[in-house]
């Protein structure tokens, strides 16, 4: 446990467990199950070397900051699962920018509320 930080209630609801923030091992664990591995969600070979590899070499400095070197490759304005209900091709790079950790991050939290484990499948 990380010293000097308060036990909270774990953050899943009606799960009992003390946690120092999120949620406990257990609940954190069967979210990660439930949500699959990357390649079972789209991110296998072909998204690593075609998608990701071409965005960021285009785009090898933050679209968003201009200040940090790229090191996600960010589906924008549509995700993934919107590219696809669309028919479109979620690994074409015209459909991605490249951005720093920090802004990949802000850009997560601002369009999936709730955090990755609460989007719907």
């Amino acid at each position: 446990m990380a010293r000097g930080r308060e036990l909270r209630i774990c953050s899943t609801p009606g799960c009992p467990e003390y946690t120092t923030g999120g949620r406990c091992p257990d609940c954190r664990a069967k979210a990660d199950k439930q949500r699959g591995t990357s390649a079972q969600r789209g991110y296998g070979t072909e998204h690593r070397r075609r998608f990701r590899a071409a965005v960021l070499a285009r785009d090898p400095v933050c679209v968003a900051c201009h200040q940090a070197p790229s090191k996600h490759a960010d589906h924008h304005p549509r995700s993934r699962r919107e590219l696809q209900a669309a028919g479109l091709d979620p690994n074409d790079p015209q459909h991605g920018r490249g951005l720093c950790a920090a802004c990949h991050s802000q850009e997560t939290a601002r369009h999936q509320p709730g955090g990755w484990n609460a989007r719907e499948d």
